[in-house]
């Protein structure tokens, strides 16, 4: 009997450590979000969406006083950016939103006044 237990439990651990390797490795394609999901979102978040001329007349008038966030990964960034953003990288996920979301607070600082663009 007691051997017949010893070998369920080793059966359960050997199948719970399987399910937890599959579970974590998998691949996930992250959803492919809609110009919906974007504006909900810049809703939720009390941002407004602008365009990118709009963009290119707030950085004519004061590139020093504008606040540009790259969230693409470091070798994206890397790769060519608009001159005097700043790299935060950070998945398209909304668990990455949520995780990073005291990092980007703690860049920003008390300094409300700042126009944030991320693209």
């Amino acid at each position: 009997m007691r051997n017949k237990t010893s070998v369920m439990l080793a059966a359960v651990a050997v199948l719970a450590t399987v399910a937890a390797l599959w579970l974590t490795s998998r691949a996930v394609t992250p959803k492919t979000a809609t110009w919906e999901d974007v504006v909900a979102e810049a809703e939720a978040g009390g941002y407004r969406l602008i365009n990118t001329e709009e963009l290119a007349g707030l950085y004519g008038r004061d590139a020093a006083g504008l606040l540009l966030v790259d969230t693409r990964q470091d070798w994206e960034y890397r790769a060519g950016h608009i001159a005097g953003a700043v790299n935060f990288p950070m998945e398209p996920t909304a668990w990455s939103r949520w995780q990073k979301k005291g990092e980007i607070a703690e860049m920003l600082g008390p300094d409300k006044a700042r126009t944030l663009v991320f693209y």
